[in-house]
């Protein structure tokens, strides 16, 4: 498929909400940082070419000065807590998970608090309350204790439930996936597959589904495919009447009063 043929189904849906009046909320959120490298350059390049704000979940166990050092010109950049070491403790017949029932509760929680302790330290400025679960799972239990700890979001992944102990600001396209057999690391999604997701998701808001569309990268992880599609998404949206890019301490604002 040509780009062109690729991108005209989210062009003709922005343009209905164009034409009906109407703007979605998008928000960017992208995992796993831990050190300034040439694929967080990328990252930041595009957000700041854009005027893109974008969400990093740092990883607190592994980050130190340098990360903060090198976000700190980063204009709309914000810092969310993504677990601690992001280690999983699941047995191998269970889906990799580092905040599971797998360790005491009390242990699980104090390195969250750690954790969120160690970023506002580390980007006091940058720092928002929001907890990323490696894996985006979390055992159950564990989140009405998390606004103790001085948690105010859960980010995962998926359609965010009505109710619930903690506000949701989930996301909900992954331009990362996995290779046809399954094997060896996760590699770009094919762009009309992530496009027809993108417009999924937006038929959905305009049915009347009140939840922010979240876009999920892995700067470490991507190979020229994924990059290519984040840079040419970006493009495609920079400035369109019908698509405002949010921050996610803005959204979370509006979650909280909403909750």
């Amino acid at each position: 498929m040509s780009g062109n043929s690729i991108w005209k189904p989210l062009r003709e849906e922005l343009a209905r909400w164009r034409e009906a009046g109407r703007v979605a909320r998008f928000w960017w959120r992208d995992d796993d940082a831990i050190e300034p490298t040439a694929a967080l350059d990328r990252l930041l390049g595009l957000a700041i070419a854009h005027e893109t704000p974008l969400t990093v979940a740092v990883i607190p166990a592994k980050t130190g000065p340098a990360l903060s050092q090198r976000l700190s010109g980063a204009r709309g950049v914000s810092v969310a807590v993504h677990g601690w070491s992001h280690e999983n403790y699941a047995p191998l017949q269970e889906k990799k998970q580092e905040l599971g029932g797998h360790r005491p509760a009390e242990a699980v929680l104090g390195e969250l608090y750690d954790g969120l302790l160690t970023l506002q330290r580390l980007h006091p400025a940058r720092c928002i309350p929001m907890l990323v679960p490696p894996w985006n799972r979390i055992d159950g239990s564990l989140v009405p204790k998390l606004p103790a700890l001085g948690f105010e979001c859960i980010s995962t992944f998926g359609r965010a439930t009505a109710e619930g102990p903690m506000p949701l600001l989930n996301t909900h396209i992954d331009i990362m996936g996995r290779r046809a057999d399954g094997k060896g690391p996760r590699v770009g999604r094919p762009h009309d597959e992530v496009v027809s997701e993108l417009v999924r998701e937006l038929q959905d808001r305009f049915e009347g589904r009140n939840e922010p569309i979240g876009l999920l990268t892995h700067h470490l992880a991507h190979d020229e495919t994924a990059w290519t599609f984040a840079e040419a998404f970006l493009k495609e949206t920079d400035g369109h009447q019908a698509i405002s890019w949010k921050p996610a301490a803005e959204l979370l604002k509006d979650q909280m009063s909403t909750t």
